[in-house]
């Protein structure tokens, strides 16, 4: 009696040949993730003067046709790399507002996370990134929807006041506020290292509260 051909036979994913491409798959994300991680060193240590994406190719170890395999072109590595850095500084904060708790202490939280210094490898890629979205509109459009990702972040920390105490404040103004001082604070923070940004942030974070 004839039997029907299994995944097996037709070497579908169940098969053989499904292994192989899930090889090829796991291989091509590690390539991938190679070239992302050396696009970092080179952002963060040159900032954007040697960044190209054969000098990319270079450091990771793969070859200039390979990396365009990957990334359409120089701009598109770029992005992936303003995507890459989001669980180090968007991650925390999502988690530290949508956490456990009442608005005081999701403050907290959000405060503790403000006011850690910053490592000084991520505040070069940021720069490098702010640098580069001036002069391309692709990198720009990728970094403002971070930006605007990071911004709801305290939008939704006093939203979470408001339904608290049964306010009918609007959060958006007092979060887009507070998101700006802390971006102001950052930028002196970087040029005069006397400045007390804690009590800065907590003053205003407090001040901001007492109209909610």
């Amino acid at each position: 009696m004839a039997t029907q051909a299994t995944g097996t036979d037709r070497g579908t994913a169940s098969g053989p040949g499904g292994a192989g491409r899930t090889r090829a798959s796991a291989k091509g994300e590690l390539t991938r993730a190679r070239l992302i991680a050396a696009a970092r060193t080179l952002l963060a240590g040159d900032g954007a003067g040697r960044f190209t994406t054969r000098n990319v190719a270079a450091l990771s170890g793969v070859s200039h046709g390979m990396c365009h395999y990957h990334f359409a072109d120089r701009t598109e590595l770029i992005v992936a790399v303003v995507a890459d850095i989001r669980p180090e500084w968007i991650a925390p904060l999502e988690e530290a507002v949508t956490g456990p708790g009442d608005f005081a202490e999701r403050a907290e939280r959000v405060l503790a996370l403000l006011t850690r210094p910053e490592s000084p490898d991520l505040a070069r890629l940021h720069a490098a990134l702010h640098w580069l979205a001036l002069n391309d509109e692709r990198v720009r459009a990728g970094l403002e929807a971070e930006y605007g990702r990071w911004r709801s972040c305290f939008v939704r920390l006093f939203r979470a006041l408001a339904d608290e105490r049964g306010s009918g404040a609007d959060p958006v103004p007092l979060g887009e506020a507070f998101a700006a001082a802390v971006d102001g604070i950052a930028a002196i923070g970087s040029l005069d290292g006397t400045v007390d940004a804690a009590r800065v942030l907590r003053t205003l974070m407090d001040s901001l509260a007492s109209t909610v």
